[in-house]
């Protein structure tokens, strides 16, 4: 199993970033809503996947919030892993988590949000 990116399918904030991400990341890892996988095989619960993005290793290490999306930024093209060790580097490590979980809470408020539910990709 590959290295997966986990988020939240029924957020329309999230959907966004995840095709912006698609489209000029090109990460080298899945990206899948959590409410379409086996959380369990990941090692993952719904509470974590509901609280933030996750992003399992294909060696099943598991990170979560701004880590994840570091952890995802690694496995793309330059310059984003160079993006990913600045956002990881003491004294910006912290601020980069408290930015994402400011902007996690707050999700379902930011432009791109929908209260609809998520349809399976598959």
């Amino acid at each position: 199993m590959g290295a997966v990116l986990v988020f939240d399918g029924d957020c329309g904030f999230c959907t966004a970033c995840v095709e912006f991400t698609r489209r000029w990341i090109r990460p080298r890892v899945d990206i899948q809503p959590w409410q379409f996988l086996d959380l369990a095989g990941y090692g993952l619960t719904e509470e974590q996947c509901a609280e933030a993005v996750q992003f399992v290793t294909a060696d099943g290490r598991i990170h979560s919030g701004s880590r994840a999306v570091t952890g995802m930024l690694r496995t793309a093209n330059r310059p984003w892993p160079w993006i990913a060790a600045l956002a990881d580097a003491p004294g910006i490590a912290p601020i980069a988590a408290s930015a994402y979980r400011l902007v996690a809470r707050n999700r379902y408020r930011l432009p791109g949000s929908t209260p609809a539910c998520a349809v399976s990709p598959r």
